[in-house]
């Protein structure tokens, strides 16, 4: 207003002094859409304890080896090799002995670590990956697998003295654990009787193989036919004899609120109320973080390492879905992904010409992949990323089935604990303390069970840093 104005009215700022706010509730930016918590089905566990039984499986199931790092060399501890089910039927004397046998390669982009017609070599992957390569029937190269840290191949052929039928070639610079013929032959001349114990192992293995079915249970003696003679074979179900238990895992907080604040400050809001509402916020966030990252039950740690893949270049194909898809088959429920590992999968597809479809859940628009519904979530971790988040970095993608009807995964709580505010969420007055401070106790009750191995799998090393240079682009630049 210039110097020789005269004020005409009460100004803007002077007549907010008497005038009402309109207020929003306090807003959190942590808080998410947490539709993992959604769409799990939630099982009443009375007791607080829930049992898995399961039938017995006959024929061990392959480990990953732990692999160590002493002062930046990668090493594994022998015993380590018992978790390879061949070696767990071997002399623990003779498993020491191929564990010092082990020496280290160091393997670069274009060169391979085993060609077919090769000396027989046994491996595991100490850092990187690698693919092996078979040739069809119609003389064209397939791949047979993809192997990554902790995994292994060729241990069944120690003591063939059959050339090597497959290529084994590195996908990213990689440095392996390798045990060759040269080796075998100095383990012989110490240990006599080696070959016939470790023959002996191969063929105890084998014959174990061929009586069960593939995810290592007993078969079920049948027959089939319409002959009236036929015998009827006799079968039984064998079960776990120590069945795996999930206890309810507890989140609790404190809530502390001065009686002050809590009488006099509650118009248009109640101040209690909006600082329960908040700390339940967050206790809801913490538990979509342990569904999937808790160390005993989260999804992450739950997925056997049968059923753990690896990205073939890193970033997130149609392919590598379709192959996590043919893992978790019956009736796949859904994928759950960091933002980013979604975005990274979209920008493959588009490089591709092949966009996902859009569906709603509870609201939310998310993609599909083979009508598989991939949720986000931003507790799947991104490891390896800058402080800005905005880094490149490795992360997973989890696809699971759902149910017990369909033996699948399901969340574990228990409805109707005293001070109940919501299923399996309490809220107590503790009291109040000589300053006139009044404290509540929130408690969530809840966990996760896998039903069966092959309920939830787990697509690994997941680049999400990695962007196209599309064609026209590079022409309008140049």
């Amino acid at each position: 207003m210039a110097k020789n104005d005269l004020q005409r009215s009460v100004t803007t700022a002077t007549a907010r002094q008497l005038a009402n706010t309109t207020k929003t509730i306090p807003q959190m930016g942590s808080i998410t859409p947490r539709l993992l918590l959604k769409v799990l089905p939630w099982v009443q566990v009375d007791s607080g304890t829930y049992r898995v039984n399961r039938t017995k499986v006959e024929l061990k199931k392959a480990e990953r080896i732990a692999i160590e790092y002493l002062e930046g060399t990668p090493a594994f501890r022998a015993d380590s090799l018992r978790r390879i089910p061949l070696f767990s039927h071997i002399d623990e004397n003779i498993v020491n002995r191929l564990a010092k046998r082990f020496a280290i390669e160091e393997v670069e982009l274009g060169q391979n670590l085993i060609n077919e017609g090769d000396d027989q070599k046994f491996f595991i992957v100490a850092k990187g990956q690698v693919e092996i390569i078979s040739k069809g029937p119609h003389g064209e190269d397939l791949r047979i697998g993809i192997l990554t840290q902790g995994e292994y191949f060729g241990e069944a052929d120690l003591i063939s003295d059959k050339p090597a039928s497959v290529t084994v070639r590195p996908i990213t610079p990689g440095v392996f654990f390798t045990l060759n013929s040269e080796e075998l032959e100095t383990i012989t001349k110490e240990v006599p009787d080696f070959r016939e114990q470790f023959q002996k192992a191969v063929d105890e293995h084998l014959r174990l193989k061929a009586t069960v079915n593939t995810h290592g249970e007993k078969h079920i003696d049948l027959v089939s036919g319409h002959e009236e003679d036929n015998i009827i074979p006799e079968t039984y179900i064998d079960y776990e004899e120590n069945p795996r238990e999930y206890s309810l895992n507890t989140l609790q907080t404190i809530v502390r609120v001065h009686t002050r604040v809590s009488d006099l400050y509650n118009d248009p809001y109640n101040q209690l109320e909006q600082q329960v509402r908040l700390s339940i916020e967050s206790i809801k966030e913490r538990q979509e973080w342990e569904l999937i990252n808790n160390t005993t039950f989260g999804l992450l740690n739950s997925v056997e390492p049968g059923y753990r893949i690896s990205t073939r270049y890193g970033s997130p194909t149609p392919d590598d879905l379709d192959e996590l898809l043919s893992l978790v088959w019956k009736n796949p429920a859904f994928f759950v992904a960091h933002p980013r590992a979604i975005a990274a999968f979209e920008r493959e597809c588009t490089w591709r010409g092949v966009p996902p479809v859009t569906t709603n859940i509870h609201g939310v628009p998310v993609i599909t992949w083979r009508g598989v519904p991939i949720i986000p979530s931003d507790k799947v971790e991104i490891k390896g990323q800058y402080l800005t988040n905005r880094g490149v970095g490795t992360t997973s993608i989890i696809l699971v089935r759902i149910g017990e009807h369909e033996q699948g995964v399901v969340g574990l709580h228990q409805a109707g604990i005293p001070g109940e505010i919501a299923p399996s969420l309490s809220a107590r007055l503790m009291g109040l303390d000589k300053f006139g401070v009044a404290s509540y106790l929130l408690t969530k009750y809840f966990s996760l069970a896998s039903l069966t191995d092959d309920a939830v799998a787990v697509l690994e090393n997941v680049e999400v840093g990695y962007y196209h240079d599309y064609q026209h682009r590079n022409a309008v630049e140049k």
